[in-house]
């Protein structure tokens, strides 16, 4: 007997249906063959379960796969916890966790305590993991890692105008910037302070 394929929590955190193919706008940006320079094209490749980038030159199939964002979400000693407001695009304006892309040369642990300090002046112990959670929209996996405050000082960058530490029943749930960052939050509430209630997230992202 087969079981129906689930999308899974970290199908919560995208409004897009699964099994769409490369988003139209990453497609666009893709229009050469890493390989010889040809023209690719989206269409059936034999041996593929669905439609490829391929070129037509040398028939060099162009993978695409989402990329890695790692967070954190640091917590004070008082157990709060802190977010920036977002002084960049997507969400400008808006609270979310620091954390930004991986790099090809270092590991998620790394990239956590370095997106942090760049962007909140703290360093960070990342601990537990909150969770992975799927932006299809942007095609990206999010990872989230509570972590412990173990040094710096808290400082506005260009990326984070604002930073704010939040008791966990003052979180701004109307002004979060990514249904990612609402999802993890919940995700961190439910097993450490069950007791509060959330709403529905409502991020726009």
């Amino acid at each position: 007997m087969t079981t129906p394929l689930e999308r899974g929590p970290d199908g919560r955190s995208t409004d897009l249906d699964s099994g769409g193919g490369v988003p139209r706008w990453l497609a666009a940006s893709l229009n050469y063959c890493t390989n010889c320079g040809g023209s690719l094209h989206f269409g059936e490749v034999a041996g593929e379960h669905r439609h490829r980038l391929v070129c037509d030159d040398c028939g060099h199939i162009a993978y695409v796969n989402p990329r890695l964002v790692v967070t954190t979400f640091p917590v004070t000693e008082t157990g709060e916890l802190v977010l920036i407001r977002r002084g960049i695009e997507p969400g400008v304006g808006l609270w979310a966790q620091p954390g930004g892309f991986l790099e090809v040369d270092e590991t998620v642990h790394e990239a956590a305590i370095r997106e942090t300090l760049e962007e909140t002046g703290l360093v960070v112990d990342p601990g537990e993991i909150i969770g992975l959670y799927t932006r299809l929209e942007a095609a990206v996996v999010t990872i989230a890692f509570e972590a412990r405050i173990v040094g710096g000082t808290a400082a506005p960058t260009t990326e984070a105008t604002e930073i704010t530490s939040f008791a966990p029943d003052a979180i701004p749930w109307p002004e979060l910037a990514f249904k990612t960052t609402a999802w993890a939050l919940r995700d961190w509430l439910g097993r450490h302070h069950p007791e509060l209630t959330s709403p529905e997230p409502i991020a726009g992202y």
